[in-house]
Order: structure tokens, then sequence, then C-alpha cells
């Protein structure tokens, strides 16, 4: 029988992105285009992207983590390092990808959403984990508190995300400036995924990069809580 499908391109896939940073919008969301066209081509639905994204993620995760006792025994860390950049960005493809199946084919649902919304929750909450094992593994002068604060303020940093996708007046910073792009890079997941994951070639470095993230996370809340004060008040 022949396929009475629409004819679809990638471009089309990309072109129903929801942005992001320079790094995810030229890398992820088009590697994203690519996993969404291929998941239309094949008959998958948003959710079986939101699903195979969050197996991948969690499992680089867990690999990361499991390869530490190794890598403190002299094992080299940069063949974790290069596969968890490249896997992790393939989760975040595939992140990218569900809402453009969706939002092209018209198979979206609240659901759906908020399938999205937890799984990137335990991803990035596996991500953090990471970074904290790393960091207590190389890094033990670093206190307790300092990894709780990081992991509380980056779960933060997400929720003010998601708020900012569903309200746009949320952003602090609506310029398309290049220079403003550039500074907003320390908010970008897939900037962010790919400095933590080079990081793990240094692993001494993962204590900086968890304190820089931390600081800058907490500097965009105390922003956040100022901002939406003001709108209140207007």
């Amino acid at each position: 029988m022949t396929d009475q499908r629409p004819s679809r391109r990638p471009a089309e896939f990309f072109a129903a992105n929801r942005g992001g940073g320079l790094v995810t919008l030229h890398v992820d969301q088009r590697g994203g285009a690519l996993f969404a066209y291929a998941a239309w081509r094949t008959g998958l639905r948003p959710t079986h992207l939101t699903l195979l994204n969050l197996v991948l993620g969690l499992a680089v995760s867990a690999a990361v983590i499991a390869y530490i006792p190794a890598a403190e025994d002299g094992a080299p860390w940069w063949p974790v390092a290069l596969g968890a950049l490249v896997l992790w960005h393939a989760a975040y493809m595939l992140d990218c990808a569900d809402g453009q199946l969706a939002r092209v084919t018209g198979t979206g649902s609240d659901a759906g959403a908020r399938v999205d919304i937890l799984c990137d929750v335990a991803i990035q909450a596996s991500v953090v984990a990471v970074v904290v094992a790393v960091v207590d593994a190389y890094a033990p002068w670093v206190p307790a508190w300092c990894g709780a604060a990081f992991a509380a303020l980056w779960m933060t940093n997400l929720v003010t995300a998601v708020m900012a996708k569903e309200d746009s007046s949320v952003s602090m910073v609506t310029s398309t400036n290049i220079v403003v792009r550039l500074v907003k890079l320390v908010r970008d997941y897939g900037f962010i995924v790919a400095v933590i994951a080079v990081a793990l070639a240094w692993p001494e470095s993962m204590a900086a990069v968890m304190l820089f993230f931390g600081a800058v996370n907490g500097l965009f809340l105390l922003a956040s809580i100022a901002t939406s004060a003001r709108a209140t008040l207007r």
C-alpha cells in the first residue's frame, strides 16, 4: 500500500524547535531534528523519544559514576569523558526531538509534556550526581554542603527554565545580541553538560566547575526573585 503520509524533511522539524542557547540551538536542536525525522519515518511517538532520552541519560551518568573506582586505580578518564560528551548530547538531542515531533505531527499532550519534564528532572539529577561524586573522589577538601548547595541550585535553575518556557515574561534578558547570548551560555544546558564532560578528562578540575556553576545558579536565583517581585509590584 502506498504511504499516504505527507512528505517531510528534517528542516521542517528543526523549524518547530523551541530555541535555546547557542549550543542547544545549533547543536542539539539540529541533531534533534534528525532524530525527530527518523522517529516520524519509523512511526515512533514523542513519548518513545522521551523514554529513550531517559534511559540513555541515566545509563551514561551511572556508567561514569561506576567508573570512578577504576579511574582512581589509574584507568584513563579521557575515553569516558569523550563517551559522556557524545552520549549526553545524544540524550539531549532526543529531548529536543520529542517536542519537535509532537509539534510537527500534532501529537503533543499535557500528559506527554509532564513526562518530558519529569524525565528532564531525573536526567539532570543524574548529571548532578556525577559532578558531586567526582568532586568527592578528587577534591575531598570541598565541604559536603557545597555539593548539596550545588544540587539544590541546579534543580532550582531547571525549575526557573521551565517557568521561562511557559511565560516569556519570566526571562530577565530577552535580547538576541550575540554578546548577550554568549553570556547566557552559563544557562545553556548543552554548553554546561559539554563543560562537565570535558572536565571529566581532568577530574581535579570538577570542583572548580561545580563551584562556578553553583555560584552562577545562585546569582540567577536571586536575580529571578528580584525580577519576579518587581513585576508583581508594578
